[in-house]
């Protein structure tokens, strides 16, 4: 119940900083939605109904699920990726003249 309270949270604020103006804001909002996906990925693991990731034995209904775990993990490069590339966008996107002031 928890996580999925938080990831409804991550992707309700996700959602409200894509909405905004600034590309900075659509960045942080993107770095927010990929942390609401990992933690959905994680939680299609069997969170719940499971102790440790590797229990006492090597029976399928103690341990834990590595697919969604290698999902999760696989998850977070592509983020970091993205991720820096919007950033070099925002930092070498801007030209001289482009200040938000103007436009008003």
């Amino acid at each position: 119940m928890m996580l999925a309270l938080s990831v409804g949270l991550l992707i309700g604020g996700a959602v409200y900083l894509m909405l905004q103006r600034t590309f900075l804001r659509v960045v942080l909002g993107f770095v927010l939605l990929s942390h609401a996906v990992n933690l959905l990925l994680f939680s299609a693991g069997g969170s719940e109904r499971r102790g440790e990731p590797l229990g006492s034995g090597l029976l399928g209904s103690v341990t834990a699920d590595p697919l969604p775990q290698a999902f999760v993990l696989t998850a977070i490069v592509i983020a970091f990726a993205i991720t820096m590339y919007l950033l070099t966008l925002a930092v070498t996107g801007r030209g001289e003249g482009d200040d938000e002031e103007a436009d008003g």
